[in-house]
């Protein structure tokens, strides 16, 4: 954790545990062998429609935080991707969440999960 993510009690801030989230879904979906880039260069996009996040116990500066992230049901139009925030060193949990995001095309319009992703996800349950 860096200062820069604290407030003034020394806290973390609340909106930076979405950019958590964010960094976790990233190294997720890179994980599974379909980052962000490829989805993009096949034309599918994957915007947030949902967001929620619930607050345990704040994380201080210079804590070490993990984030893990997880799909754990085959996608349709939406996929939905859950998180745990917690402390490296004293396995404590900060805060848990999740984040839903529909498939859209190049036209931006709601389109199902590629097939391929979908392929992807089933064979990591």
């Amino acid at each position: 954790m860096i200062y820069a993510d604290t407030d003034q009690m020394g806290v973390v801030y609340y909106t930076r545990y979405f950019e958590f989230f964010e960094r976790g879904r990233t190294e997720l979906l890179r994980e599974l062998g379909s980052p962000y880039s490829e989805m993009e260069k096949e034309g599918i996009g994957l915007p947030v429609v949902e967001a929620h996040c619930e607050y345990k116990r704040g994380p201080h500066y210079d804590d070490v935080i993990v984030v893990k992230s997880m799909i754990s049901d085959i996608p349709r139009s939406t996929v939905r991707i859950d998180y745990e925030l917690y402390d490296e060193r004293e396995k404590i949990l900060f805060a848990t969440g999740y984040t839903i995001h529909c498939f859209l095309n190049l036209e931006r319009r709601p389109t199902k999960a590629p097939k391929a992703f979908i392929e992807l996800i089933e064979k990591n349950l």
